[in-house]
């Protein structure tokens, strides 16, 4: 007989430590409290800035608008589910002109955010 050791799966060999997690098999989960800061900081500043363009909208436009508010939440996840959302915000931003201009760069900060 050879002194082989057959193996089959994961094998792991520990040794003291502190705070050891385990396993990763590929799937990080990382959240990092100052991204959803800024998560949560970008979402509050385009919901005012909505609420403060709907005034110049065509009816149709503020329609929309108060359509998309409720679906802009600080979760990255969702708001990455909801691009269709944010792209019609971000055209009528761009309809409008001027005055829809730092709704454009708020949802562009939160874009940037999103990756």
């Amino acid at each position: 007989m050879s002194d082989t050791s057959n193996y089959y799966g994961d094998v792991v060999n520990m040794n003291g430590g502190e705070r050891v997690i385990g396993i990763n098999h590929g799937t990080v989960v990382h959240t990092d409290a100052a991204q959803d800061t800024e998560l949560r900081a970008a979402v509050a500043d385009l919901t005012r800035l909505l609420d403060d363009l709907r005034p110049a909208l065509a009816p149709d436009q503020a329609r929309t608008v108060e359509n998309a508010l409720p679906a802009l939440t600080p979760d990255r996840t969702a708001l990455r589910e909801r691009g269709m959302i944010l792209a019609s915000v971000s055209q009528i931003a761009a309809t409008v002109g001027e005055v829809g201009r730092p709704v454009a760069e708020a949802l562009g900060r939160l874009l940037a955010l999103l990756g």
